[in-house]
């Protein structure tokens, strides 16, 4: 049995668990050069590959470790690692398809200590890393080529073998769940579950997190006031389409800010048998694609999630800060968690 699973059950029936904020956000404070997204390896090559957020966790970990620290400082139950692009796909654009596993194993490793750490300081609070596993950026339902509306630029099998060497990275950093997060294609997150299936399988892991295995969670994005995902499904369409594994929760993140998001987040609090989840943005960009929303200005409408009892799983994605976490870990902490339908029948 995995224990740290158990625990995390323990804590998502107790209490609204707090998810961390923007990793990119908090290193452009840092302000970073060229040579911080060198390691002594990669001094001569060619690409440009300032941007690659997640080479920073080779090259510069003690940046993405003080990141860590200060969302648990805040009151993150769970922090994300610094693998939103560490597939083999999305490191092509840099050249570097060949360090994926090493990004995803040593992200979490240093998730690992940063929660470990905090922990220790404060056991009556444990602590949890989620592998984060990207979309990629290509789609698998969609063309890129307008004039050739019947072109792929991934195929299923491509994803799913890259997918399926993150998640071994990750497993082996020391990840307590994985969270499949930021779906436009649920194609894509379908390769993605695949991927994770298939390493369970073969390291003879249980799937369902109540048999002790590794949580699974998922977080889709819905692009715009239409109500769908870019892929074109309504919320309800693709909770259905990922029920077919049994996911310790299901949510939204990303594309809208917290007053926008709520009627789709209904829709899952409503229809979900998982948990829920939702880690907005700090509001919509504005024209220099900056996020301007305060953290008090985002606790005001999180705080309706909360009021209707809509949450299991809380916390930020662009623009958001410790700042807006602390916000939010100190709001949600005068409310009840969501109950599954199953503890809603335990009751009666």
């Amino acid at each position: 049995m995995n224990t740290r699973t158990d625990i995390l059950l323990e804590q998502l029936q107790k209490k609204i668990l707090v998810l961390d904020g923007a990793m990119g956000t908090m290193i452009q404070r840092y302000q970073l050069e060229e040579k911080d997204f060198r390691t002594p390896a990669l001094e001569s090559h060619p690409k440009e590959l300032k941007g690659n957020n997640d080479l920073l966790s080779l090259s510069r970990p003690d940046v993405v470790r003080e990141i860590h620290l200060a969302y648990l400082e805040a009151g993150s139950d769970i922090i994300e690692t610094n693998t939103f692009s560490s597939t083999s796909i999305a490191q092509e654009d840099y050249g570097l398809e060949h360090l994926a596993y090493e990004l995803n194993f040593e992200s979490a490793k240093i998730a690992k200590e940063a929660a470990l750490e905090c922990s220790q300081k404060t056991p009556q609070k444990p602590r949890f890393v989620a592998g984060a596993i990207g979309p990629t950026n290509r789609t698998a339902s969609i063309s890129p080529d307008v004039n050739d509306p019947g072109y792929r630029a991934i195929t299923f099998d491509q994803l799913a073998e890259a997918y399926t060497e993150q998640v071994k990275g990750l497993l082996d950093g020391g990840s307590d769940l994985l969270l499949v997060e930021t779906i436009f294609d649920t194609l894509n997150a379908k390769a993605a579950l695949y991927a994770i299936q298939e390493v369970f399988e073969e390291r003879d892991l249980p799937l369902d997190p109540k048999d002790g295995g590794i949580p699974i969670m998922i977080s889709g994005t819905i692009t715009d006031a239409s109500g769908r995902t870019l892929s074109g499904q309504t919320t309800e369409a693709f909770l259905i389409s990922v029920s077919h594994v049994p996911l310790i929760s299901v949510g939204l993140n990303c594309a809208l800010g917290a007053e926008d998001l709520r009627p789709y987040l209904k829709v899952l609090a409503e229809k979900a048998p998982f948990f829920v989840s939702a880690y907005p943005n700090a509001g919509l960009p504005n024209e220099f694609g900056q996020y301007d929303q305060t953290a008090e200005e985002m606790a005001g409408q999180v705080e309706e999630f909360l009021k209707e009892g809509m949450i299991n799983i809380l916390g930020g994605c662009c623009g958001t800060t410790p700042e807006h976490i602390k916000k939010l870990a100190d709001l949600s902490e005068g409310y009840s968690p969501r109950k599954l339908e199953e503890e809603q029948k335990a009751e009666v």
